[in-house]
């Protein structure tokens, strides 16, 4: 019989998607169209300058595909300019103007969101970012991929 408590994916999820629109709607509050999967991409434009769409990956920490996404849906927003660079593959991205004016409001609500995120940290007892690094850290050691395969192989019989 299947179990009707909800599983690690959906946990997950759900927190996602909790703290996406916790933090969505804080951005509204503040007049800024800017969505939560910005931030990674602007605070790296905003520390490392212009840089390639892989290279922003990288310094986002998250897939290619991803930041790619994330940067095609900010420059139909007006927040980054594509320019071509020296491999005709190669797009750099920059802030534009626009997303340079939010930057104050930003990180206002940046700010904001780390106070809150301590609140919840208050009520669990210990930091949420800390016990997510060390699952990621965990993960890169041993992918769940790999602990997954594991769990599917069947024990073996002693003789």
């Amino acid at each position: 019989m299947l179990s009707e408590s909800p599983t690690l994916g959906t946990l997950l999820r759900r927190l996602t998607e909790e703290l996406d629109e916790a933090v969505g709607r804080s951005y509204e509050m503040a007049g800024l169209d800017y969505r939560p999967r910005y931030t990674p991409m602007v605070r790296a434009l905003m520390r490392h300058g212009p840089m390639t769409i892989r290279a922003l990956a990288r310094r986002s920490t998250v897939s290619h595909s991803a930041a790619s996404q994330t940067i095609s849906q900010m420059a139909e927003r007006g927040l980054v300019s594509l320019a071509a660079g020296a491999d005709a593959r190669e797009r750099i991205v920059a802030l534009t103007p626009a997303a340079e004016a939010m930057i104050p409001a930003l990180q206002a609500c940046w700010t904001a969101t780390e106070a809150a995120a301590r609140t919840l940290d208050a009520d669990l007892g210990q930091p949420l970012e800390g016990i997510l690094v060390r699952l990621l850290e965990a993960l890169e050691q041993r992918p769940f991929l790999d602990r997954l395969i594991e769990q599917l192989q069947p024990p073996e019989k002693s003789l």
